[in-house]
């Protein structure tokens, strides 16, 4: 092959390479490519009622989360949790009830920090299925609650 032929391939080439990837970055421009979003639902070191959470535990952590569903008129019974946990409510709405009557309604997409040590119970009042993650930080063979049957529900 001559020099000179060898010359405009190599040239051709380099300008096919070039218009190639002007067109590749222009294209990324005008279709950018979905970013990832994030959104803080939370950030407190208090309860619902605005009670400080207690200090971490000792020892080595358990994480745990839990999906609660619902149903529409349902109430859980009256208990505690004696570790601290939070949740995201991703349907309908839940209102929380404490032993001394306050109230707090949580409403689809919504975060919430659950009392610790503080009894209380949940309810249903809607009409669709409340669905509810829990995210609780524990120890290992510690309950997540503790059950008050002695207490009567309303």
């Amino acid at each position: 092959m001559k020099l000179w032929m060898l010359a405009a391939i190599l040239v051709t080439c380099g300008t096919v390479a070039v218009v190639t990837a002007r067109n590749n970055a222009n294209a990324q421009n005008d279709n950018p490519a979905p970013k990832v979003e994030s959104t803080e639902l939370i950030r407190t070191s208090q309860s619902w009622d605005g009670v400080e959470l207690p200090d971490y535990l000792k020892g080595r952590p358990e994480l745990v989360a839990v999906k609660y569903v619902f149903p529409a008129g349902q109430k859980l019974g009256w208990h505690h949790h004696p570790v601290m946990n939070y949740g995201i409510l991703v349907q309908g709405e839940l209102t929380i009830i404490g032993q001394d009557g306050k109230e707090k309604t949580v409403h689809e997409g919504e975060a919430v920090v659950e009392m610790v040590n503080t009894i209380h119970h949940g309810e249903n009042r809607g009409t669709k299925p409340v669905i509810l993650y829990m995210f609780y930080l524990s120890q290992k063979d510690l309950p997540l609650a503790v059950q008050h049957p002695e207490i009567p529900l309303e």
